[in-house]
């Protein structure tokens, strides 16, 4: 697959002084108007928020008495969400139940300005995550859902859009959140449409465990540290684990790039099997981790889609991670903001681990 970045040196160099932050604020301007392609699944977020004063006569368990209720998009729509945020032009191919769930999910991405390629089947529900919420505490989640592996008609119709509009787009995005979108035979299809173009996409995944085959060959995946490790068959700890991850991730799936996000210790961005940049975090408060991947991956997959270089996007989607974690629940973050969190936030430098094999 295309490889759609340039050397990185003389990035590398900035990066490593501490000095790559002000190259970005000159560039931000650019991710508007960034097209970038999401395909997988989506969902809907439902919250449930109350008090409990008391418990059930029916049985030893709390009431919760509901104040408020919400709806967020998650999974892939959280992905598309944070592209439109950031002044980009998302196009979602999903799937969604022939349900009122399913006509909400449409409402909330259309309001976000995402443009939607939407299969509606009767074969699965749309899939539902509801929290319940007490004393800010999440105390229960109820989930509705069907995550068998798509088939059939629906399959069909989903690659056929995907066919249809993916030349259009210098990157896609596959958001794997194990719903059954994402499979062996759409990953044919990606593989085979992108093999037909002169000018291949860049592919970016967003990876579920238990999918990692799937990914033979893409350009970059997004893991957590910890699902690094079980794609490598490892528990990485500390900076010679997480190279051990990696070079196993590289042989296992024969990767272009790899970028592993460790939480408060940042990301380890990997150009190459034999070499890695450590980017520290730039997060002030950590309130809630939820959809801070899809934040990394749609800000990463914008930058590259709008001629930044992979660090720089590396380093952007860095700082959107740092916003994002400091707010309650799924949140995106916006060009203001990015801008505000370059200005006044430390320049951190970013670390070489590896180069040329050597630690």
């Amino acid at each position: 697959m295309h490889m759609g970045t340039q050397t990185e040196s003389g990035m590398e160099e900035l990066a490593r002084s501490g000095k790559l932050a002000e190259k970005l604020l000159k560039k931000l301007d650019a991710l508007a108007g960034g097209k970038v392609l999401i395909i997988g699944d989506c969902m809907l977020d439902k919250y449930v928020a109350g008090s409990v004063e008391r418990i059930s006569p029916e049985a030893p368990v709390p009431v919760l008495k509901v104040e408020r209720e919400w709806h967020l998009l998650g999974g892939a729509g959280n992905v598309a969400r944070n592209v439109a945020d950031l002044g980009g032009k998302p196009y979602l191919l999903t799937v969604a139940g022939e349900d009122g769930a399913g006509e909400m999910l449409a409402g909330l991405l259309r309001d976000c300005r995402v443009e939607l390629g939407l299969v509606r089947t009767r074969e699965r529900p749309t899939t539902v995550k509801t929290r319940i919420i007490a004393a800010n505490q999440q105390v229960c989640r109820v989930d509705h859902e069907d995550d068998r592996p798509l088939d059939g008609v629906t399959l069909e119709r989903l690659g056929a859009l995907l066919a249809e509009r993916m030349a259009e787009f210098p990157v896609v995005i596959v958001s794997d959140y194990g719903k059954g979108v994402v499979t062996a035979r759409l990953m044919e299809m990606l593989r085979a449409a992108s093999k037909s173009m002169a000018n291949p996409p860049m592919i970016l995944v967003d990876p579920k465990t238990r999918n990692y085959d799937l990914y033979t060959g893409v350009d970059i995946i997004t893991p957590n540290t910890k699902e690094a490790g079980e794609g490598a068959g490892m528990k990485p700890v500390g900076r010679e684990g997480i190279l051990a991850a990696a070079e196993a991730l590289f042989r296992r799936l024969q990767l272009r790039h790899l970028l592993i996000t460790l939480g408060p210790e940042g990301m380890a961005l990997f150009e190459r099997q034999d070499h890695a940049l450590h980017i520290p975090t730039f997060a002030q408060k950590v309130y809630d981790v939820t959809g801070a991947g899809d934040t990394v991956i749609a800000t990463l997959g914008l930058g590259v889609a709008s001629g930044l270089s992979l660090i720089e996007s590396c380093v952007l989607a860095n700082y959107a991670a740092g916003i994002v974690v400091g707010q309650v629940g799924t949140a995106t973050a916006n060009l203001e903001q990015l801008r505000e969190a370059i200005n006044s936030l430390p320049k951190p430098e970013a670390r070489l681990w590896l180069n040329h094999g050597a630690g």
